[in-house]
């Protein structure tokens, strides 16, 4: 893929046809050995997948649910499809009294990172959250182990609110890689306010 097709991507919502794509690269960004090449990866942490079918078919036709994909003009595969190269779902809730849209699975690509598609599809987020639900703000859950991550995301004005949850156990898909890792993994909220 050339550096032309990364610096010129558009954003699309998924589509039903899109979920065995989305579950690959969500899997891949996040969990086993090939997500090793990305620095998404939560392989040192939980063993299993992140995602199946069942729950990404669930989002995409989900009211106040948006999955987000991220293809690159130019570049494409089969019968002329650009690549999927990143996704992230969205959610519409209200925090507070206000409305807000929550930003989670967020994957791109482990062959593709570090390359700034990541930094466009936030601003992409952002921009549909403000745009399509009036969101004033946008919140995420971080596991706060994953300094690299909360790096990443403070300095795109993502800032830690101090709430903190526990890990949500999900044992058909994934489990903690020990058990003293399992009281370690929790959910650190981090917010920005959208102008």
């Amino acid at each position: 893929m050339t550096n032309k097709a990364l610096n010129t991507l558009f954003f699309r919502k998924a589509v039903a046809a899109d979920a065995a794509t989305i579950v690959a690269i969500v899997n891949s960004a996040y969990r086993g050995e090939a997500s090793r090449k990305g620095w998404t990866t939560e392989a040192d942490y939980l063993d299993g997948a992140r995602t199946d079918l069942v729950e990404i078919n669930q989002l995409i036709v989900a009211n106040g649910s948006v999955i987000l994909l991220c293809q690159p003009a130019g570049e494409t595969r089969e019968h002329g499809v650009p690549p999927i190269v990143g996704t992230l779902h969205l959610s519409r809730i209200e925090d507070e009294g206000e409305c807000a849209g929550y930003f989670s699975m967020f994957a791109i690509d482990p062959d593709l990172q570090a390359g700034g598609i990541g930094k466009q599809m936030m601003q992409a987020a952002e921009e549909l959250v403000q745009h399509e639900w009036s969101a004033k703000k946008m919140l995420m859950d971080v596991i706060p182990l994953r300094r690299e991550l909360l790096a990443f995301y403070t300095r795109r004005g993502y800032q830690l609110t101090g709430k903190v949850k526990p890990f949500p156990v999900n044992p058909t898909l994934w489990t903690p890689k020990t058990a003293a890792l399992e009281s370690e993994l929790v959910l650190a909220r981090m917010e920005k306010r959208l102008a």
